[in-house]
């Protein structure tokens, strides 16, 4: 959930939120409406998106094994 204060009063089917109301939202439900015009993000509590998949790279490295010995 991400936490956004609305800028301007804004009323719709079956909710109603006035201006400098804070309301708890789903992330991407929440960058919709935290435009800069109707809402804006609370700082402190970070919009909440997926990840995404680590690439190869940001893997850790395995450690070289040495090279067998002959006898």
């Amino acid at each position: 959930m991400a936490r956004i204060r609305m800028l301007t009063s804004v009323a719709g089917d079956g909710f109603s939120w006035e201006a400098g109301q804070e309301i708890d939202l789903p992330g991407s439900e929440a960058a919709v409406w935290a435009d800069g015009l109707r809402a804006e993000l609370v700082r402190g509590e970070p919009l909440q998106t997926p990840e995404a998949p680590r690439s190869r790279s940001e893997k850790a490295a395995r450690p070289r094994r040495a090279p067998a010995r002959k006898e």
